[in-house]
């Protein structure tokens, strides 16, 4: 029985034997066919719509085509099955009707999923089509001394190397960031401020296809050099390890990505590419500008959760503080599992000092700092891991200089521009509305209400006035954040306020009063 669950290659590869009924004859017209869809549709439209389209089976009067997914499935039908055709009956005459399916990420393409040809991977087995006609599958021939070897989809494929049809429906796949080779699990160093999102990470990164997800997206937020990026990056190495189907994304990356295809008129190559994935990891998303690309970004969201495949992203900050995000995208990003990796505890600053300074040793082997002084530079520097390896490559350089031991002066010198004071704490609205609430004896609902008394406007006006003085949020974010007032109602408070505390000294005290306890 000819097996129909094998993927069809270029008919340009068929051998002889492939079909012993004239199989040479119909992949050399299949090429014609081609040929001709392309002079008459130009290049453009052909290698937007037609570049997968495959051949499959022939019947008496039926031919099975497949692409890979359902949205061109219903293109090519809705607007170009009427010029597939003529073309097709020009070569084959006694051809009348045209089935195109849809071939699976799973299952190589059968006709099953229109009615056409049965399902052998379900266990049909029989080689005769609709109504008793027989079909005549295409099956293509292996060269002389080579083996079937297994694509990343399951499907038998007839030599190592890509059929050149699938070449030129996969060669334009979307181009991730390229990813640093050091940035792995292994290198990644754990302490307290960072273990939960590392457990996670990994995680994602072990689980197989058919493992339940538990959560998704996975949300990672940090200040800048506290690892996220390692952590992003370790979790796309691991899964093309493990032979997923991943793409590592910057936010500059994909918006790029997406104008370009919008300018090239792929953009819908550019959408089915993307979500053809298995795990899509997107590092800096604060980044992400403009109203059609955040539109894309959340279809692409959404069509990647409801298929269950898993995404990672990470960013600067939660994701209800992305302002420049729309609601609907910020909604979707906080319905899975956040997690703020916090700044480096000593401990673990101590670990990454030893750590660069063994990377180091091997390159010059008479690189040596004494423990006290990694203990004292783990000290002063509290910032982050890049000002960390700043710190080794300012002592690798003066010990290179000297030539003598490191000495602790030598050190402090050699280092001083990293030592920084530390930053102030952020402030976060709810925390002032809260405090404000509670020092003028009212309820946080009461602030956030219509209530227009005395007794609520006034702590609503300074909580307003607090929140635009300590937190870099913007009039409208102030405004929504205080029950979805008009950015016009926190100017107006902002400059009641300014204008009372210059000419009330017990008001003034009271504000100066919250402010110190806010920023303590």
């Amino acid at each position: 029985m000819p097996d129909l669950r094998r993927q069809i290659s270029d008919p340009r590869d068929f051998g002889e034997t492939a079909l012993s009924r004239g199989g040479a004859g119909k992949s050399e017209a299949w090429i014609r066919i081609r040929r001709r869809l392309r002079a008459e549709l130009g290049e453009e439209v052909f290698s937007s719509w037609f570049g997968c389209l495959e051949l499959d089976a022939f019947s008496d009067q039926d031919v099975y085509l497949s692409v890979p997914t359902k949205f061109l499935k219903s293109w090519i039908q809705s607007h170009y099955v009427d010029r597939i055709l003529p073309t097709l009956a020009s070569e084959f005459p006694a051809i009348k009707r045209v089935s195109i399916n849809v071939r699976s990420s799973i299952r190589p393409a059968t006709a099953c999923s229109t009615g056409g040809l049965p399902d052998l991977a379900a266990g049909a087995g029989t080689d005769v089509g609709p109504r008793g006609r027989d079909i005549t599958p295409f099956t293509p021939s292996l060269a002389p001394g080579s083996s079937p070897g297994v694509g990343p989809s399951g499907a038998i494929t007839s030599s190592p190397k890509r059929p050149a049809l699938v070449e030129s429906c996969e060669g334009e796949t979307l181009a991730g960031s390229p990813l640093d080779r050091r940035l792995i699990f292994a290198n990644f160093l754990v302490g307290g401020s960072n273990q939960l999102a590392a457990a996670e990470a990994q995680r994602i990164a072990a689980a197989g296809p058919a493992d339940p997800l538990h959560y998704n997206p996975l949300y990672l937020h940090a200040s800048v050099g506290l690892g996220k990026t390692h952590l992003l990056q370790a979790v796309a190495h691991a899964a093309a390890g493990a032979k997923r189907r991943v793409i590592y994304l910057t936010a500059e990356r994909f918006m790029y990505g997406f104008v370009s295809a919008l300018k090239a008129q792929t953009a819908i190559a550019f959408k089915e590419r993307l979500r053809a994935i298995d795990v899509l990891v997107i590092d800096d998303i604060q980044f992400l500008q403009g109203k059609s690309i955040q539109q894309e970004f959340c279809h692409t969201l959404n069509a990647l959760i409801d298929s269950r495949r898993q995404i990672v992203i990470a960013a600067d900050r939660p994701p209800g503080d992305l302002e420049s995000l729309e609601e609907r995208v910020r909604s979707r990003l906080a319905g899975g599992l956040c997690i703020e990796i916090g700044g480096l505890d000593e401990a673990l600053r101590v670990k990454i000092l030893e750590a660069r300074i063994a990377t180091a040793k091997l390159v010059h082997p008479t690189f040596e700092v004494p423990a006290a002084v990694v203990a004292h530079i783990a000290h002063l520097i509290r910032t982050n891991g890049r000002d960390l390896d700043g710190a080794v490559n300012r002592l690798l350089a003066h010990a290179s200089l000297n030539g003598a031991p490191l000495k602790m002066e030598t050190a402090e010198l050699a280092i001083r521009d990293l030592v920084r004071t530390p930053d102030p704490k952020k402030v976060k609205i709810e925390d002032i509305q809260k405090l404000v609430a509670s020092h003028f004896q009212v309820s946080r609902a009461d602030i956030l209400s219509a209530r227009r008394t005395a007794s609520v406007v006034r702590p609503r006006q300074i909580a307003m006035y607090l929140s635009k003085l300590l937190t870099p949020r913007s009039l409208p974010e102030i405004g929504r954040r205080f029950g979805g007032r008009d950015h016009t109602t926190v100017l107006h408070a902002v400059r009641k306020i300014t204008g009372l505390v210059t000419a009330d000294g017990t008001l003034s005290e009271e504000i100066e009063l919250l402010k110190r306890m806010l920023l303590e």
